[in-house]
């Protein structure tokens, strides 16, 4: 008597677990996956990682350190402290928490900075995004988002089951255009966007956002700690704290931590703990990334010189690469050289790492398929020898390989002489 079963002959054929042969759903996921970022490139490794290793004196534009903060002695003395002193550590929700908390006073103090009436922590900016779009929003709800806004706010739009409708980038007159066709709802952008380093036409599409009574968002990941009076933000710099809504942010940018915030009113933060999914079923951060946090915060306000040195030394990058021809759309301390084609950005960035420059490649889903690019993340610390090195390797670049968007760059800026 046969004992096969013709549902799973083609099932899976465990030899081993490197070895084992998925259900053909997820092997045709994994095959696609190999047959787009893995084998169309030379060293058959994700267009991310390149050839390779920075050494010891390799110019590291990748980090998203801007003030250059993460071995600073007063955040790692706080972490050791806790860590050498605490008692056992409360690895559980956060709603289990009460509000003489650690983290309750450490949210009271980012209020504070920031300008709003109440904050909450959260396990990272991602889940802060998608926790706050998951309370905020439902199947009847508009959402107005800008096309280059953070993966995390898309993905909450998606989990919260509202209809995304999205406008040009920095564009407030299609915004408006799609609210007056759509209705009241939730408008969502970046204040710094990471892939370009431009800043949003913020008070415009605040006002926007205001006049037809929507709720406005605004992810200040890479601007919190490097913009604003004390490094409270570009909505803090505009003077627009009083007009928005909600700000979020990562803690992995300028504050060289692992966690996220939502900054709003003392109202919504007394229910967003026991409606957000995130908050409910992931562990609060533990006592010693607090008290980093804490710790980091008071670096953070005191560091006006490293905010004035990182605006000097990127506003000396970007003209540096103008000058060389480069389209630059950067108003900050992300300056990003558009590749195009991923193949165009392979050849870029092996250009560079062979002269021993290592900055980041962003593409697909990050970017548009055909508007790959390599970003570089400028901080304070940079020594002004070593960015003056990077241009010098640009312009190198630039006669040797050619790049279509300089070319284009050229033409037009001849054309305008």
């Amino acid at each position: 008597m046969s004992t096969s079963n013709s549902g799973l002959d083609n099932a899976t054929h465990r030899v081993g677990h490197g070895d084992r042969v998925f259900p053909h759903f997820l092997e045709n996921r994994l095959q696609a996956c190999e047959a787009e970022l893995f084998a169309p490139r030379k060293n058959k490794k994700p267009l991310v990682l390149g050839n390779c290793l920075p050494g010891p004196d390799a110019i590291m534009l990748q980090s998203n350190d801007y003030l250059n903060i993460s071995n600073h002695q007063a955040i790692l003395s706080a972490q050791l402290d806790v860590l050498k002193n605490a008692a056992q550590n409360p690895v559980m929700s956060a709603v289990f928490l009460h509000e003489d908390s650690d983290k309750h006073e450490f949210e009271k103090a980012m209020a504070e900075f920031t300008g709003f009436e109440s904050s909450i922590l959260c396990q990272s900016g991602w889940a802060a995004n998608v926790g706050l779009m998951q309370v905020i929003a439902d199947s009847s709800t508009p959402v107005y988002i800008d096309f280059f806004t953070h993966m995390s706010l898309w993905e909450g739009v998606k989990v919260s089951g509202a209809t995304p409708y999205a406008f040009r980038h920095n564009d407030p007159s299609h915004l408006e255009r799609l609210i007056k066709e759509h209705g009241q709802g939730i408008v969502l952008f970046d204040s710094l966007y990471s892939t370009t380093g431009d800043i949003a036409p913020l008070r415009e599409l605040i006002d926007i956002a205001d006049r037809y009574e929507c709720i406005s968002v605004v992810d200040e990941s890479h601007s919190l700690g490097t913009h604003g009076r004390h490094g409270g933000g570009l909505v803090d710099e505009y003077g627009l704290t009083g007009k928005v809504d909600f700000i979020t942010a990562s803690l992995a940018k300028a504050f060289a931590g692992r966690a996220g915030i939502i900054c709003c009113s003392s109202r919504f933060a007394r229910y967003y703990p026991y409606m957000a999914y995130p908050a409910i079923f992931s562990s609060t951060l533990l006592p010693y990334e607090i008290a980093g946090l804490k710790a980091t915060l008071d670096v953070i306000r005191s560091g006006d010189d490293r905010r004035r040195v990182l605006h000097e030394k990127s506003g000396y990058f970007r003209d540096g690469l103008t000058a060389l021809g480069y389209n630059i759309a950067s108003m900050s301390q992300i300056v990003s050289i558009e590749g195009g084609l991923e193949s165009d950005t392979e050849l870029l960035r092996d250009a560079l790492e062979e002269r021993n420059v290592f900055g980041s490649v962003f593409l697909a889903p990050a970017t548009p398929k055909t508007r790959s690019l390599m970003r570089f993340s400028l901080h304070s610390g940079l020594e002004m020898e070593a960015i003056d090195y990077v241009l010098r390797v640009c312009e190198e670049i630039r006669d040797e390989i050619g790049m279509s968007n300089w070319k284009s760059t050229r033409r037009n800026r001849t054309a305008g002489t």
